[in-house]
């Protein structure tokens, strides 16, 4: 092959895409389907709890639309990080809408499930051989934090979609992977420059986002050559050009010239971007270093406790003037308030009390070069986050009231300082991201165990039936 079309319906799934953009992008006969289906943005709470960031209906519309497509022109379809953190709950929940949507539709299909939930035992082993390195910046990392950890999952490269590919699979149903490697993984296997594979992967990973003038989430095309790669969205209505498709690279990276994946470093040093029509670049000199020692990224969640919060607003200007004071104060109110309810019970390390003040920092918090207040309201966002969700409740409760009456000098007897519109909302469990370490594996497939199995839609669905 001189040429491997690939065709990225959407940044993730569930997020959406035009149906004529993905019709339109059909007709050009690509080779694979690709899409990314989860990411960290969302934060821990996914990986930790299991559940799905985008709904399940939107994520089965997305699914339908690529599995209709693919068994269409009988090509591969792949898809990454599954159920957004690619944990096994996540994974067996698309699995099943998969299974669904065949069963509706008639679908016959090889597929291929590759897991990256890891096995503790199978890290702790790791870990003691010296076999797991921190990233900076990481967190403390022991075999403690590996057995609190809900979940644990390993970002996989292309090889574990290269070995489904090679074991016939017709659609690939992967854990948390690279954005990157769901795209790499078919021109690689085929033997094109690394390079110029992983740098196209880079740009179709999230879709029409390399756009000039992106309105929505849609979908975005690319023809992968042996010295270069062109890019174009299928909407007539959108336009790539040089400068949008460089600018990618900066997106989600530290350095936009290096880019680093479990086999190496993508290197755009030498990258040229040209435009071959008003919607289309063509890019070439993209370079790929292989690593010395092939790495995975490590991601886990760990339970935080259970949280309650009060969302209320502060529309007094002698309380705004003064509004550190006032937070600082309440603050002590509250664990006075906390020590007489528990005593010895609840020890002040064993819940969290913060207030978020959106209208002075909430958004970047000590980060904020504003330090004038510039509004005459202030929302603010209580919580409270503790060992059970009952102390948790407790401490919410304990905070309406001391907030709703907390006095200033310069207003005497009771007061009524903030208004609250929800008054109390119980989060139940929350999560926190513990490590930022990379494994160095034995194989790059030793850690993302692989089953294949058949789907005969038309046979599932008359045992529903």
């Amino acid at each position: 092959m001189d040429e491997i079309r690939i065709l990225s319906p959407t940044g993730v799934c569930g997020s959406g895409f035009l149906e004529s953009s993905f019709e339109s992008a059909l007709n050009q006969n690509p080779h694979v389907i690709g899409c990314d289906a989860g990411s960290t943005d969302p934060g821990p709470e996914y990986l930790g709890s299991g559940r799905t960031a985008f709904p399940r209906d939107a994520i089965r519309r997305d699914l339908r639309l690529m599995l209709l497509g693919a068994r269409k022109l009988k090509i591969p379809l792949l898809i990454g990080s599954a159920g957004t953190g690619g944990n096994d709950i996540q994974l067996e929940l698309v699995h099943g809408l998969v299974r669904d949507i065949a069963a509706a539709e008639g679908l016959e299909f090889r597929l291929a499930l590759v897991h990256s939930e890891q096995d503790k035992t199978y890290l702790r082993g790791r870990l003691r051989a010296g076999r797991i390195k921190p990233l900076h910046p990481a967190p403390p990392f022991d075999e403690a934090v590996i057995d609190r950890s809900e979940h644990i999952v390993g970002m996989m490269g292309a090889e574990p979609f290269m070995r489904a590919l090679e074991a016939g699979a017709d659609v690939v149903l992967a854990g948390r992977a690279s954005d990157t490697a769901i795209f790499a993984a078919l021109p690689v296997m085929r033997g094109f420059p690394e390079g110029m594979a992983w740098h196209a992967a880079k740009i179709l990973e999230c879709g029409a986002a390399a756009v000039v003038n992106r309105k929505t989430p849609d979908c975005m095309f690319a023809w992968v050559r042996r010295d270069h790669f062109r890019v174009e969205a299928p909407d007539p209505g959108l336009r790539c050009t040089p400068q949008s498709i460089a600018s990618h690279s900066l997106y989600e990276n530290a350095d936009p010239f290096r880019l680093v994946e479990c086999s190496g470093t993508l290197d755009l040093t030498s990258a040229r971007y040209e435009a071959v029509s008003e919607r289309a670049v063509k890019v070439s000199g993209s370079e790929f270093i292989p690593a010395t020692r092939y790495t995975v990224k490590l991601e886990g969640a760990e339970k935080a406790g259970y949280q309650s919060i009060l969302i209320g607003s502060i529309r007094d200007p002698f309380i705004i003037r003064q509004i550190d004071d006032w937070t600082s104060r309440l603050a002590e109110k509250i664990h006075a308030r906390v020590r007489m309810v528990y005593g010895d019970r609840l020890r002040p390390d064993d819940y969290v009390f913060n207030v978020r003040i959106y209208g002075k920092n909430g958004t970047m918090g000590p980060l904020e070069p504003v330090t004038e207040i510039r509004s005459h309201e202030l929302c603010l966002v209580f919580e409270a986050t503790a060992p059970t969700q009952e102390i948790a409740s407790t401490i919410a409760g304990i905070t309406r009231h001391q907030a709703l009456h907390l006095p200033i000098p310069e207003w005497s007897g009771l007061i009524t300082a903030i208004a609250c519109p929800y008054n109390h909302l119980d989060r139940g469990a929350v999560y926190r991201f513990n490590m930022n370490h990379v494994v160095e594996p034995d194989d790059p497939c030793e850690m993302f165990p692989m089953e294949v199995v058949e789907i005969d839609g038309a046979r599932e669905g008359k045992a529903a039936a």
